[in-house]
Order: structure tokens, then C-alpha cells, then sequence
């Protein structure tokens, strides 16, 4: 059996954890830039005329006259929080598979005289005993029908946030009440093909013969016929694979004519991305920049432009990395222009022990290697960007993201602890 566990209203629930005054109150998360509503508490999705991913400056009026509390997103407090969730599922099984911020699987093969019900109230109460986060548990022998149950057990209150599919009765229940569209891993295209022959439930998918679905929906629509059924074909995925490509980019606070700005705010950008390559010991091949303008506005002139090189050698080294980004910004970088974002991706993304020398380039690995593990070893200990190149400058409040509402990091940062009185 497989358990999926899914935080409610993650973002949202992790700004009442700190909030006990907006327990049971109406809370949204924003965008970057508080640009619009990306998340959503029950309360506040009961308010049905209040629309997501609305521009926040359409529905203010809206929600201050609901008594809506709004928050600037705090990444690193959802982060943090994430952890801490993820940690307590470990206790519950030996092999937890971490499938997004808010999202994971957990193996449960092996419990025989388990009563599940029982143990996925004690998973869910103890999670929020531990973070304050509120959880749903869905099981079942399958991933595609654990999601199916975590979507029913989050339905309705005589579930208590908990739903076990564990008889063949209760799978073809739900089968036969679940749309085709809701199953998880049927795209649109897909579900329009299936209704076009007459296919509307999950349980109609699963009747239809086995050649047909492998000629029509390709390997990836026969394995969620077979876990529909009941035959496991996902596997528990423990260790993530390395990223393929590891990129950023943010809107700036304030639209930007300084070259000076646009290059410490990519410096920064840079900084982020290369901690993530040596974190999973890795060297990206190529470096891909791109600026522009902002496209919605109509009174500003419009620009946008792009670049990628080929490092010399491929590389997970900051300085080397913003070196590089700084000559592309000089090519494509146009003065006269308010611009509004600057971006950086890092791809051809391979193991640090192969990376191979290069004939006509002196190799600087090993010179900055100690470097960089300092930088990142002090970081961990003292808090994200506390040790950075010289190239970030002094000045992000000038670029920064706009976060007027957000909250204090209470997990991360000592200054922002929660003070109690």
C-alpha cells in the first residue's frame, strides 16, 4: 500500500501557523511582486467571487471587504516548513518519496496487521501536532489511486482528512465516480480524446481493452490503466534525480535603466542557481541570460533579447559563472529601456568527476573549490546570501521583489524570531 500525504492550503497554512488570531479566518498568499492571489486558505476559497490569479489591484477592494488577510510570499518559511513535514513522514515509513513542496509519498508495504485508517489519522495528527500544518492522507496500492483517495479524503467531513482504498468494492466506487479529466497524469488533450469516444470516468478508462489504450495514450496511458486497476508501475522514487537544468528569474520590484542594477541583481540570481549545482555535486555546460521589458505595459518602449555560451569548461563556481553573465548583459543590454526582469538558466548539467579539461583554458577547479565550500558552509550556518561576491552590490532594495506583506521568516532568521509576551 501507498500513502499520499498532502499539506491543505500549504502556503496559506503555514501563515496561520505563526497567526493562531487567523485560525479559522480567510487568508491569501501572493505572487512575486504581489502580483496576484496564488493560494488560498478553505475559508478564503469559500469566498467563490474571489478569482485566482486575479491581479491583485482588480479585487484589493474585494478582499479587504471580505476580512481577507493577505500575505507577500515567504518562500523561505514554506521551505523550512516543507522540511520539517517531510522529516516527521519519515518516522511513519523508511522510504518517503518527496514529490513537491507540499506532496509525498510514502511506502507502506509491509504493514499487515495495520489498521490504515487508524495510521493515517495518527500520520495526519501528528504532523500537526509537530509543524501546526493540516494534512490529508489518501491510501491505496497504487500512486495514481492514493491521489484519488487524498482527493476524496479532503471531500467531505465524514472522511476526517483521511481515505483508504483497500478492498476491490471501494476502487470501482471510486473509479466510477471520479471524471476522466480529474485522474492525475490525463492531460487535456487526452481527456477531450477519451470523452470523444465515450469515455467520462476513470472505471469506463479501465474496461477499455489493453492494446487500444497502449495504441492511442502510448506507454504512459497504460501504466494508468494498469494503476487504475490496481497493478503498481510507479515506482517509490527515494533519491531525486539530479536537475537537468536549474534556472531563475524574478521581475524586479522597480523597472530598472541601470546596467549597474540589472548586473547585481543577475549576480545574485547566479549566486542562487550555482549553490544548487554543487548541492547536487554537478557543472552546468551552458549559461543562458535573457532581459527584457515589460510586455503588459503600453507606455513603455518595448525590448527584450537573449544569450547563451558555452563555458570553457563546464562549472559550478559563482565567480566564474557571473563573470560570464556580466559579458552577455554588456551585448544585450540596450540603454533607453525600463526593464523589468532579467533571468539566468544553467543546462548541460553533468557530475562534477566528469567534467573534462579544456586544451586551451587553464583549469580553476580545484583553486576555488575550498572557496566555495566555505561560502556555502557559512551560508548554511548563518543564513542564506550572509557571505556573497561583491558583484551582488549593496543596492537590492532598488531591485528586490516587492513584498510589502510578507511575514517574518520566524524558522530561519534570528532577528525575525517570534517574540512571545
Amino acid at each position: 500500500m501507498i500513502a499520499l500525504v498532502d499539506c491543505n492550503s500549504f502556503y496559506a497554512s503555514c501563515e496561520q501557523v505563526f497567526r493562531p488570531d487567523l485560525w479559522g479566518k480567510p487568508v491569501v498568499v501572493l505572487s512575486n511582486n504581489d502580483g496576484c492571489v496564488i493560494a488560498a486558505n478553505r475559508e478564503a476559497k469559500a469566498l467563490t467571487q474571489i478569482p485566482m490569479f486575479e491581479p491583485i489591484f482588480k479585487i484589493k477592494n474585494l478582499l479587504k471587504a471580505n476580512n481577507v488577510t493577505l500575505f507577500s510570499s515567504n518562500y523561505t518559511l514554506y521551505g523550512e516548513l516543507s522540511i520539517r513535514v517531510m522529516n516527521t513522514l519519515r518516522d511513519f515509513s523508511p522510504r518517503v518519496e518527496i514529490y513537491s513542496i507540499d506532496e509525498s509519498f510514502i511506502d507502506l508495504d509491509g504493514f499487515i496487521n495495520t489498521d490504515l485508517k487508524d495510521y493515517g489519522n495518527k500520520i495526519k495528527e501528528t504532523i500537526f501536532r509537530n509543524t501546526g500544518i493540516p494534512t490529508g492522507v489518501g491510501i491505496a496500492p497504487t500512486k495514481v489511486l492514493a491521489k484519488l483517495a487524498n482527493k476524496i479524503a479532503k471531500k467531505g467531513p465524514e472522511h476526517d482528512h483521511v481515505f483508504v482504498i483497500d478492498t476491490d468494492i471501494k476502487r470501482i466506487d471510486v473509479l466510477k465516480n471520479t471524471e476522466i479529466k480529474s485522474i492525475w497524469g490525463i492531460g487535456r488533450q487526452h481527456a477531450i480524446k477519451l470523452q470523444n469516444v465515450g469515455i467520462y470516468t476513470a472505471y469506463q478508462f479501465t474496461e477499455m481493452p489493453l492494446p487500444w489504450v497502449r495504441k492511442e495514450l502510448t506507454v504512459v496511458g497504460e501504466r494508468l490503466w494498469r494503476e487504475l486497476r490496481g497493478e503498481a508501475c510507479l515506482n517509490m522514487i527515494e533519491i531525486p534525480k539530479p536537475k537537468k537544468g536549474i534556472g531563475t528569474a524574478k521581475s524586479f520590484g522597480h523597472k530598472l535603466e541601470s546596467l549597474s542594477l540589472i548586473q547585481e541583481a543577475c549576480a545574485y540570481y547566479i549566486s542562487e542557481v550555482s549553490e544548487v549545482l554543487r548541492a547536487q555535486k554537478t557543472c552546468a555546460m551552458y549559461l543562458h541570460v535573457f532581459l527584457h521589458t515589460n510586455s503588459f505595459s503600453t507606455s513603455d518602449k518595448q525590448y527584450r533579447n537573449k544569450r547563451t555560451v558555452t563555458l570553457a569548461i563546464p562549472t559550478n563556481n559563482t565567480f566564474t559563472l557571473i563573470t560570464e553573465a556580466n559579458k552577455i548583459l554588456r551585448e544585450i543590454y540596450k540603454p533607453g529601456y525600463r526593464y523589468k526582469k532579467v533571468g539566468v538558466n544553467l543546462t548541460g548539467i553533468i557530475p562534477e568527476a566528469y567534467v573534462q579539461g579544456n586544451l586551451f583554458e587553464s583549469p580553476k577547479t580545484d583553486q576555488y573549490k575550498e572557496l566555495m565550500q566555505l561560502v556555502d558552509s557559512l551560508n548554511s550556518k548563518y543564513g542564506k546570501g550572509k557571505v556573497s561576491s561583491g558583484s551582488t552590490g549593496t543596492r537590492m532594495k532598488q531591485w528586490e521583489l516587492v513584498k510589502a506583506d510578507r511575514s517574518p521568516r520566524f524558522t530561519t532568521q534570528w532577528a525575525e524570531l517570534l517574540t512571545v509576551k
